[in-house]
């Protein structure tokens, strides 16, 4: 919807990839949906849900096994991002390296966007 052809809409880190597949082949889903919501102190939220049907208006990205699909209202937003699962002395978690994130709160779990405006410029030749 807002990719550029021949690139896939966000990517994942050998990390993430393993990750995503441990859940898959755990709960027998066809993937991980991930989305954005209202909400946080700097105004929007990611969302991360087990689907067991493909909507037909979700992106879909495949790599190595690992499958993601796209909310069609969160495609403009994440369009570039690198999902990465990271592991630490204290938590483990699915982290976003966003190039449309403009802020993030102090404990990263919101973020604000650029404008929509500034985002349909930026993917101008590509949304066509």
């Amino acid at each position: 919807m807002f990719g550029i052809p021949g690139k896939q809409a966000v990517t994942m880190t050998p990390a993430a990839i393993k990750q995503i597949s441990k859940l898959m082949a755990k709960d027998g889903s066809q993937g991980l949906r991930i989305g954005i919501k209202k909400g946080g102190c700097a105004g929007m939220e990611y969302t991360m849900e087990y689907v067991n049907s493909v909507d037909p208006m979700d992106e879909v990205v495949e790599q190595d096994g690992a499958r993601v699909m796209i909310a069609p209202m969160a495609q403009m937003f994440l369009f570039g991002t690198e999902i990465d699962y990271e592991i630490s002395l204290l938590e483990a978690g699915f982290k976003f390296r966003n190039p449309n994130v403009t802020d993030a709160c102090g404990c990263g779990e919101s973020i604000k966007f650029k404008d929509v405006s500034e985002l349909e410029a930026e993917r101008g030749a590509g949304s066509a």
